[in-house]
C-alpha cells in the first residue's frame, strides 16, 4: 500500500472515530495486529482453547492518563465461578451509577460537586450509589469526600461500556 493510500485509510479510521461511526473497518493486513500477537503467544503456550486479551490506553479530561492490558485463556475462565462478578456488573446496572462514574472520570470528583448535578438523586441517595460503587471496586476515595475510579479500573470501565453498545 503506497503513502497516498495509507494516509487516507488513517484518514477515514479517524473520521469514523471522531464521529462515533461503530461500522466494522474492512479487513485488511495490520487490523487485527492485537489478535495476532495473542494468537502467537497462545500457540507458543500451547493454549488451544484460546484466550482473551483487552488493552486500551486512556487519557482523561483531567489530563490523567492510563496505560492498561489484561489477557487470561479461555480455559480460566470457563473454570471460573462466574458468580463472583455478579457485584461488579450489579453496580454498574444502574443509570445513576453510570452518570456518577462518566462524571467522575471528567472530573467532578467530590460529592458536592456530584450533588449540584441535575436529575441525580438526593444527597442520600447519591452516598448510597457511591457506596455501591465503592464496594465493587469501581471507585475509590481519595480523601474525605473525594472520589476517583481507580488507575487498574479507568480501561476495564470503558471496555465493560464498549462491550455494552449493540
Amino acid at each position: 500500500m503506497d503513502l497516498e493510500q495509507r494516509v487516507t485509510e488513517l484518514e477515514r479510521r479517524m473520521a469514523a472515530l471522531v464521529s462515533g461511526d461503530r461500522a466494522v473497518p474492512p479487513v485488511g493486513e495490520g487490523d487485527f495486529w492485537a489478535l495476532e500477537g495473542l494468537k502467537a503467544q497462545l500457540a507458543e503456550a500451547g493454549a488451544a482453547d484460546g484466550g482473551v486479551l483487552f488493552t486500551g490506553a486512556v487519557r482523561l479530561p483531567t489530563g490523567e492518563r492510563y496505560e492498561w492490558q489484561y489477557g487470561t485463556l479461555a480455559e480460566r475462565q470457563l473454570d471460573a465461578d462466574w458468580a463472583e462478578a455478579a457485584e461488579s456488573f450489579a453496580a454498574l446496572g444502574h443509570p445513576v451509577r453510570l452518570r456518577l462514574l462518566r462524571e467522575i472520570s471528567g472530573g467532578k470528583r467530590t460529592a458536592a460537586e456530584l450533588a449540584a448535578l441535575e436529575e441525580i438523586g438526593t444527597t442520600g441517595q447519591i452516598y448510597h450509589h457511591l457506596r455501591q460503587l465503592t464496594g465493587a471496586g469501581w471507585l475509590h476515595t481519595t480523601g474525605r469526600g473525594r472520589y476517583e475510579v481507580p488507575p487498574g479500573r479507568v480501561v476495564p470501565l470503558f471496555v465493560a461500556l464498549a462491550t455494552a453498545r449493540p
